[in-house]
């Protein structure tokens, strides 16, 4: 199974499902993020690709991916790639971008990054890009972080958030394994509605909202086994 994050994200947010994951996976650092490289631009097919060196050729791979993570696991299975994927999970993918959210994103990506006097304070500021704010405290980071002679700064190069926002039904069309598209009941930026014009049965998770695999990792094994099931 490869598991892939979100936007600002790292592939520690996956430790809560692995622990009970029944199944052999890769969790990787998307480029430009946590202890990955960055890449020179940052795109849907550019950032797969580099995944996409990671994943063993001599065996089948489900991927599921959260928010960013989602899109590039329907990219991963488009057959530009030479990643064997059977299936597909997008998890709290933001399916609709208005052109003052894309515009937004390309003015953050060309931000320099911030620094800080301590760990801590990085920190909190990787909790809140990532959206984890609430959900983990500042000693579980790791990876979201890094020092510099500067000071503290999170481990994300800001040119990533120029990746923009996918063209879903192409990348569903496109498409050539089983796709299970699910999100939290509350999340924001993925509501129900977004994902029944895509699709007739998405999979809501009750109560939770856009970090899901974070705030029930049981739920979300839960979904892999629902989504083995359906035809």
């Amino acid at each position: 199974m490869l598991l892939l994050h979100g936007l600002g994200a790292t592939g520690e947010v996956w430790r809560g499902l692995t622990d009970g994951l029944d199944a052999a996976w890769i969790a990787p650092d998307l480029p430009g993020h946590g202890r990955s490289d960055t890449v020179g631009r940052y795109s849907l097919g550019r950032v797969a690709a580099e995944i996409a060196e990671v994943v063993p050729e001599d065996r089948p791979v489900v991927v599921l991916g959260h928010s960013l993570g989602g899109a590039l696991a329907l990219t991963l299975a488009s057959g530009w790639f030479r990643a064997p994927v059977e299936a597909v999970y997008g998890l709290g993918i933001k399916v609709r971008w208005s052109a003052g959210e894309l515009a937004k994103a390309r003015e953050t990506s060309q931000r320099p990054p911030r620094t800080f006097a301590t760990r801590e304070e990085a920190a909190e500021r990787w909790l809140k890009v990532s959206g984890l704010h609430g959900l983990w405290w500042v000693g579980d980071v790791d990876a979201g972080v890094t020092e510099t002679p500067e000071g503290w700064r999170i481990a994300l190069d800001q040119a990533a958030f120029a990746v923009g926002g996918p063209d879903m039904p192409g990348l569903l069309a496109a498409c050539r394994a089983p796709v299970t598209l699910a999100a939290g009941e509350h999340d924001p930026m993925c509501p129900a509605e977004h994902l029944r014009d895509l699709v007739d049965d998405p999979v809501i998770l009750p109560g939770l909202g856009h970090n899901a695999h974070v705030e029930d990792p049981a739920a979300v094994r839960s979904l892999l086994k629902l989504g083995a099931d359906r035809p």
